[in-house]
């Protein structure tokens, strides 16, 4: 496996395992529409969460959240309306940012919640 596909899958477990700790159910991890991919798909509460996953060795060029462009936000905002198609109710949707700095098991784990609109 290629070692960002491995740094990718890592990131992603950190951040089930933390948002699992703050008492989310996690849907769908990977979830794929077409080309576009949703990391999470999780519920806090009845707020249906679509989570960014981003994890970086280190900040020195910015914060992982800041790697979330607007084209990626459009493809969330895209993979996320196929989501809600599949289901029978249309409940509340928020995008969150999980942005994740370290390696070698010392991670620091930022969660921004409602980190971006979709208009």
């Amino acid at each position: 496996m290629a070692p960002t596909v491995e740094i990718g899958q890592k990131g992603e477990m950190l951040a089930a395992e933390h948002l699992v700790r703050k008492g989310y159910k996690l849907i769908s991890l990977n979830w794929r529409y077409k080309h576009k991919e949703i990391d999470i798909l999780a519920y806090d509460q009845h707020t249906l969460v679509v989570v960014e996953v981003k994890l970086r060795s280190s900040s020195e060029y910015g914060e992982p959240s800041e790697f979330v462009t607007l084209k990626k936000q459009r493809f969330l905002v895209e993979a996320a309306e196929a989501y809600l198609e599949t289901l029978s109710t249309a409940p509340e949707v928020r995008f969150d940012i999980v942005s994740i700095v370290g390696h070698s098991g010392n991670f620091l784990i930022d969660h921004i919640e409602d980190a971006f609109n979709p208009s």
